[in-house]
């Protein structure tokens, strides 16, 4: 029997955005009627606005969202992992956005966008917005508010489209 390989290690994203961790929560993303899965394809062009995100069986718990694209400008020379895309909390406790949706927007080459799930451990007060998207980085951002290690995360493609040739 082969053996499975996870495709956040596949992807990178353990590695590059979070540290190893067993996801404890099952949480859906969609973007219209697209289902994102790991490494699936998305066009900007459908993910403009923040998709819907679902948590089953934790209805009562608190949790924060966290969107980045860590393959900011290029994927060749990712000066500005991670980009912040969105940051705010989901689940019971749906308050005000952190860091407003920003959907994705790759210049070159093929980018990775990670959403990645933790549990707070409480109610959170008031969060300082990043002063730059630029050089975000998800696990010092968990290690301030003390979430620790991710519940749930998956992560879409997507690359610059092709501008519409009008005739």
């Amino acid at each position: 029997m082969a053996a499975s390989i996870d495709p956040l290690v596949v992807g990178r994203v353990i590695g590059d955005v979070v540290d190893m961790f067993i996801p404890s929560v099952s949480m859906s993303v969609y973007y219209g009627s697209k289902h994102v899965t790991n490494g699936c394809e998305i066009k900007p062009s459908i993910a403009v606005n923040p998709p819907k995100v679902t948590i089953a069986g934790h209805a009562d718990e608190l949790y924060a969202l966290v969107m980045t694209d860590p393959d900011a400008p290029s994927p060749s020379e990712p000066s500005m992992r991670e980009w912040a895309h969105w940051l705010v909390p989901v689940g019971s406790f749906t308050g005000k956005e952190m860091l407003p949706y920003m959907g994705p927007r790759p210049t070159v080459g093929i980018h990775r966008y990670i959403l990645v799930l933790f549990q707070q451990k409480s109610t959170i007060g008031f969060v300082e917005q990043p002063q730059s998207r630029a050089n975000f980085s998800t696990r010092c951002f968990a290690g301030h508010l003390d979430f620790g290690l991710p519940v749930a995360t998956v992560y879409f493609n997507a690359q610059k489209e092709p501008a519409s040739r009008r005739r």
